[in-house]
């Protein structure tokens, strides 16, 4: 099917166009970057990242109005794959020192409260666990199903072997489900996960992510240098350049812009970059192929309207291919669920640069290359 069959746009002619729209979107991307910043997820930034799910739909203000008041600071609350589920964001990694020994009064009360006049001992204790020894291992057994129903994660030590000791794990998610399970006791709710990223390791994931795309940039560049000639390569990753930035200064632009939208940097966007490279190349080569069928049967007409001539014919197949693409990733954001959105609205994004480069860009480079070195191309 060709849409296109017979256009003739002077698509090389409107080049300085084409430059001065991308020019200007990364410009107020990159102004906007510096001033705004990017916001990270959890994979980069470091902290705790729990999910919530109710079994009926809730009120999120009400939610965020009692997480202010367990006393574990700044906590981002947004709702999360539904009306049903809730995601909590905090820089913290553990609890609060200020916090902890709220937090061992509650494990100390509820202990007393079910079990009177218990016998217990506190054998280790730290920010992270509180182990506790009781007279038999029934006894243990019968207190660590207890504060396991009233939301502490709860296990039988391997450091005793008489199994008269039970380990509580003092996490974030813990205290969260204890303090939050009495305000919503006509609406239950479970943890659906519970991840923690260190700063440090947040900070690997960010440098390792930025080799991953440059170093897919440089295959890129040497691989077209070998296909075809340097100014073709040099154009191509170019062009690669322009649809990462253009794509980054978007999702800096946009965000908390559109209600709802998840516009956080974290690894699958990373992979959704490196994604929309991959198919960013497979267009621009192409357009290049055949910018070079162009050429050994023209020779002698300028590289501009072979160009353009290139462009026009495979005009049809690109926007085709992107259509058909962009329409899969319009139903993975909106059925994706949250998880994968950001991911989608990057593909989403990229797929319409990188299509857009593959028309406007890539070739415009070459070119622009070529007239300023005054070189000319042969194949």
């Amino acid at each position: 099917m060709r849409l296109f069959a017979k256009t003739n746009i002077d698509f090389m002619g409107k080049r300085s166009v084409f430059f001065l729209i991308s020019g200007f979107i990364i410009l107020i991307g990159m102004i906007n970057i510096a001033i705004r910043g990017l916001s990270f997820g959890i994979d980069f930034k470091g902290g705790t990242e729990i999910a919530l799910q109710f079994e009926k739909p809730i009120d999120i203000s009400f939610v965020r109005n009692q997480v202010d008041k367990i006393g574990l600071g700044e906590v981002e609350v947004k709702t999360f794959g539904g009306a049903t589920g809730i995601l909590l964001r905090s820089e913290l990694q553990e609890i609060p020192a200020n916090v902890l020994p709220k937090v061992k009064e509650r494990i100390d009360l509820l202990i007393t409260q079910n079990n009177p006049g218990i016998e217990k001992q506190v054998s280790e204790s730290s920010a992270n666990y509180i182990t506790y020894a009781f007279a038999d291992s029934i006894t243990a057994e019968k207190v660590g199903n207890q504060l396991f129903n009233s939301g502490f994660q709860t296990s039988i030590s391997t450091d005793d072997e008489t199994g008269k000791s039970i380990v509580v794990r003092l996490g974030i998610a813990d205290w969260l489900k204890d303090n939050l399970t009495e305000k919503f006791k006509d609406n239950p709710f479970e943890v659906q996960k519970e991840e923690k990223v260190g700063p440090k390791v947040g900070q690997e994931l960010k440098t390792d992510a930025i080799i991953a795309i440059v170093l897919a940039l440089l295959v890129i560049l040497i691989y077209i240098g070998f296909r075809f000639k340097f100014s073709f390569a040099l154009g191509g990753v170019l062009a690669l350049f322009h649809d990462v930035l253009v794509t980054l200064s978007l999702f800096s632009i946009l965000y908390g812009v559109i209600p709802g939208l998840n516009l956080e940097i974290t690894l699958t966007v990373v992979a959704a970059f490196l994604t929309l490279i991959g198919y960013s190349m497979n267009d621009t080569v192409v357009v290049f192929d055949r910018v070079r069928e162009y050429i050994k049967l023209h020779k002698t007409i300028p590289l501009e309207e072979n160009m353009n001539h290139a462009i026009n014919r495979t005009l049809s197949r690109t926007i085709i291919t992107g259509l058909s693409t962009m329409f899969m990733i319009i139903i993975l954001i909106i059925l994706g669920g949250e998880v994968l959105r950001g991911f989608a609205v990057a593909l989403f994004v990229g797929m319409i640069t990188g299509t857009y480069s593959s028309i406007f860009v890539a070739s415009a480079f070459v070119l622009e290359y070529t007239n300023r070195t005054k070189t000319k191309v042969t194949f």
